[in-house]
């Protein structure tokens, strides 16, 4: 039988739960990826704590088993990319430094096949990698990339390729949705749900990437390329995140018998590319909406076989590690013939303004007369249909709060009307009104 022959870099929470499964269960491996796989070597500064850890052998480790300097890990590094020995390394170092971007390129460019959880450095750096990768004819795995154990890139690159898929939309980061959870279902404020989130452990020290909307950008920017063949960046990608999100929005969410979620937004409408990482009011009739905690889902629509929805655990180490070992087991079977993404196409990413969606729009006023009817005339004057007007929903006498869902119409429309309320009265918004979308 033959072998595939593989290298971890980084044997942490993510590379010591590949090591332990590829381990544990080589023998069915083996079966499943029609030839041997041999875990040879893996590279860690801390090499016996995590072979007690996860139960390693600790000859697998580079270094004879004694703790590593980051020189002689380097060191180790650069002979796992030089090694003739080595078929594929896995990358669970992490981040987007300038030492584990070239160390992906160097992967590639070796001839040796990359699988990686690493959606940062992918989505903001991978160009050049994924380009490399192609030219010397290796693949790159990174499932456990995008939404941890679902298997959205595997159905989107295999099983949907007979097929056009015109939407992806869904819930892909955790954290955010279990914040968002606990002020919907229990009342609590942002920052008491973000507390709460960090003692169950579904939030890190720093939550920035989370709760901005960054990593659930770096997951869809991923999905695009996959599933639409264009490269594009984070600044160009629309953006919001929950920070802003207050009781007064969940209370008008429950209103219109919608939950608010932070949705990740991808669409193809006459060759042009539109995407958004948002809150949007979801309809409660959307089953986007009955997706609670830290659980992640994914809806595709296609053009031919409709819609498909994918739910299950975003993250956590085993669910990310059985991830990188469903990549290495395809490798395994499949070598070079995996196609990593979609053909480059020269589609347009166009500007979200332009994307049609019924919006909420959430005025801070001052509790003056005619107000309400400065701020619906405006809206009418672009050509906006408005769908409801929530009551004031702060009563504290010089304040008015209030909502207006809209009809289907665009951001630009919306921002034009505003400019207007600000020029007719400049001092009747207390704030920039807070526009979320509406999804059905």
């Amino acid at each position: 039988m033959d072998s595939i022959n593989i290298a971890i870099l980084g044997c942490g929470t993510v590379g010591g739960g590949v090591a332990r499964i590829i381990t544990e269960i080589n023998d069915e491996l083996d079966v499943r990826a029609s030839q041997k796989v041999n875990l040879k070597k893996i590279v860690e500064l801390a090499p016996k704590e995590a072979a007690k850890k996860y139960n390693l052998p600790l000859d697998l480790f580079c270094g004879n088993g004694d703790d590593l300097t980051i020189e002689e890990a380097g060191n180790y590094i650069t002979e796992v990319i030089e090694s003739d020995e080595i078929d594929l390394v896995v990358e669970t170092i992490g981040g987007t430094s300038d030492f584990v971007y070239q160390l992906c390129l160097d992967v590639v460019k070796s001839g040796k096949h990359l699988v990686t959880a690493n959606k940062a450095l992918l989505a903001e750096r991978g160009k050049a990698i994924f380009e490399a990768a192609e030219a010397n004819n290796v693949t790159i795995g990174f499932e456990a990339a995008v939404c941890g154990a679902i298997p959205i890139v595997k159905t989107i690159k295999e099983n949907f390729t007979g097929d056009k898929v015109i939407s992806i939309s869904g819930i892909m980061n955790g954290t955010s949705n279990y914040i968002l959870s606990q002020m919907t279902d229990e009342g609590l404020e942002f920052a008491e749900a973000l507390q709460l989130a960090r003692e169950n452990g579904y939030a890190e020290a720093d939550p920035t990437l989370d709760i901005n909307g960054g990593d659930a950008g770096h997951k869809i920017i991923l999905l695009i390329k996959l599933a639409y063949g264009i490269d594009i960046s984070m600044e160009e990608l629309d953006m919001v995140g929950i920070e802003e999100i207050s009781k007064e929005d969940i209370d008008f969410a429950n209103e219109i018998d919608a939950k608010i979620k932070l949705i990740c937004y991808a669409k193809k409408i006459n060759g042009d590319i539109y995407a958004t990482v948002r809150p949007m009011l979801v309809k409660n009739g959307n089953f986007l909406s009955g997706i609670n905690g830290a659980t992640n889902a994914v809806r595709v629509t296609n053009k031919y076989s409709g819609n498909h929805i994918l739910v299950g655990k975003g993250a956590g180490s085993s669910e990310t590690a059985m991830s990188i070992v469903s990549d290495i087991v395809l490798v395994g079977r499949y070598g070079s013939k995996i196609k990593t993404t979609a053909e480059a196409q020269e589609r347009h990413f166009a500007d979200a303004k332009h994307f049609v969606f019924p919006y909420i729009i959430t005025f801070n006023t001052g509790d003056v007369p005619g107000t309400t009817g400065l701020i619906t005339t405006a809206i009418g004057n672009q050509d906006i249909n408005i769908d409801t007007v929530s009551h004031n929903r702060h009563q504290t006498g010089d304040v008015a709060v209030f909502s207006i869902a809209t009809m289907p119409c665009t951001l630009e429309q919306i921002e034009k009307a505003i400019e207007q309320i600000k020029k007719e009265k400049p001092a009747v918004l207390l704030e920039d009104p807070k526009i979320m979308p509406i999804l059905y």
